[in-house]
């Protein structure tokens, strides 16, 4: 197994472990990917394995010890990075394939790849915070209901004509409509014609004055939707 070395900067390496040599410390993360066999650790006093694809990072100053009876071979990263400190205890899927990728960068000798592996391979380790929602723009139903209440008399108002002036589509416009009124956007606005249109009849405008001037297409239109709601 190799000497345990104290860097004076990141450096990224690949080793073959067999017998145990005993157990040290060091004032470095040192950060273990798997590649091939078994490789058993004691990490201050808590026993560890990583196989292929698995991995994990010991925090400066506590003693371990390694072991593969049957012969382990392992990407290793001698880190001073203080990001380590908040790595979580297992890799990724992500990790696992580009400790691969810089396993045969550092065979190659490819200055490259193993100069920026150490930041890389941090980042793949690095637990991902939740995605944030970008925040909604607000609609403002008030505004909105006024508009329509504007236009009907003169034009037929579709959902489509309603989520364009809140620059949404048919779709998210209705998905806020069902979030943020519990009523669909047919709902919604059939429910805004008839409170206008009974607003209407008892301001004692007939019928047909009241259905032409809330956007229905008949008298009888109106009437049918009113017996509905009584």
């Amino acid at each position: 197994m190799a000497t345990p070395r104290t860097p004076s900067a990141e450096h990224l390496s690949v080793r073959d472990y067999g017998a145990s040599h005993g157990s040290h410390d060091h004032a470095h993360f040192q950060v273990l990917v798997g590649l091939e066999g078994v490789l058993e650790l004691e990490v201050a006093g808590r026993a560890q394995r990583i196989g292929a694809g698995q991995g994990c990072v010991v925090p400066p100053g506590e003693r371990h010890d390694f072991e593969a009876r049957e012969g382990a071979r392992c990407l290793v990263l001698d880190s001073h990075a203080e990001g380590w400190a908040r790595a979580s205890s297992t890799p990724t899927a992500a990790t696992a394939a580009l400790a691969r990728y810089l396993a045969a960068a550092c065979r190659q000798g490819l200055p490259r790849a193993q100069s920026l592996g150490p930041v890389l391979l941090l980042e793949s380790w690095m637990p991902r915070s939740p995605a944030r929602e970008r925040p909604r723009r607000p609609i403002d139903w008030t505004a909105l209901a006024d508009w329509a209440r504007g236009h009907w008399a003169h034009q037929a108002i579709e959902v489509a004509d309603l989520a364009a002036r809140v620059h949404l589509s048919p779709a998210q416009f209705a998905a806020r409509c069902r979030a943020e009124h519990g009523l669909s956007t047919q709902h919604w606005l059939r429910g805004l014609q008839l409170d206008q249109a009974q607003a209407l009849r008892a301001q004692g405008a007939s019928v047909a004055e009241a259905a032409r001037r809330s956007g229905y297409r008949s008298p009888s239109a109106l009437t049918a939707a009113l017996r509905r709601r009584a």
